[in-house]
């Protein structure tokens, strides 16, 4: 009996440190593609093994953000594949195809905290919810239009819309970010007033153009997936530059 006790205590040890120390290993580049493909944002530790500057402050950090897939990479030939040529904290999202590194040689201090941060910035995905965070991340984006959902979170429609426009986003992959701006929370009247909006009027869907500084909106009416790829399409076909901008007198629309 206490024989078989040990031995349990002795196999559930080992399986918790396995639990706390290890992540998926990944050990050529379909595999890290594989990785990759699997969610909207990962995190990859390209290092030498389980021993550099910087692993267990990722273990640390994984915990924390656990919407996050964390995995592990040693092989340096699989490195070169991603322009990377020492110990590195890789950030990947589809929303815009984007690597971001954390090379570990330039970073002054490394703790778990400020890895924890460096994820929560940069964790764009096909919507995201827009926050002070998440806000530098879209921001610092290569991709400077952004389709804009403004709803109320706890809304009957709230649910369904960000579902709706999520499934959509990947077919701009690239052209758009998707954004989520919650119109209860009382920190985004401010946006809402950039588009001429209020509360009352939502849920409603904007479009922002950071590299000429121009809105517009969808008129009201049903949310539909045919309306909003359509609105995306104008855009695309330039044809929307020549609308007057949301938010303008008498609060003109699209």
């Amino acid at each position: 009996m206490l024989i078989t006790l040990l031995f349990s205590l002795l196999v559930s040890s080992g399986a918790a440190a396995e639990k706390d120390s290890a992540f998926p290993r990944l050990t050529d580049t379909k595999a890290v593609e594989a990785f990759v493909d699997s969610a909207d944002v990962v995190v990859i530790g390209f290092f030498e093994g389980e021993e550099s500057h910087g692993y267990q402050e990722l273990v640390a950090a994984a915990k924390r953000v656990d919407s996050v897939p964390v995995a592990l990479c040693t092989v340096k030939e699989v490195w070169a594949d991603y322009s990377l040529s020492s110990d590195t904290i890789t950030l990947f999202r589809k929303a815009d195809n984007h690597q971001e590194n954390l090379v570990i040689a330039t970073v002054k201090k490394l703790e778990a905290d400020g890895l924890v941060n460096f994820i929560s910035i940069n964790e764009v995905r096909y919507i995201t919810e827009y926050n002070q965070v998440t806000a530098v991340g879209l921001f610092n984006s290569e991709v400077k239009t952004h389709l804009l959902l403004f709803a109320s979170r706890g809304g009957k429609e709230y649910t369904e819309l960000k579902e709706l426009l999520g499934a959509l986003a990947p077919d701009f992959t690239g052209k758009f970010l998707f954004v989520l701006i919650n119109g209860a929370e009382k920190t985004n009247s401010r946006s809402l007033g950039y588009f001429g909006l209020k509360s009352g009027d939502l849920p409603r869907v904007g479009l922002y153009d950071g590299d000429s500084d121009m809105k517009w909106l969808l008129p009201a009416g049903e949310i539909s997936t045919e309306r909003v790829r359509e609105f995306c399409q104008s855009f695309l076909r330039g044809e929307l530059k020549e609308v007057q901008q949301a938010g303008a007198e008498a609060k003109t629309e699209l």
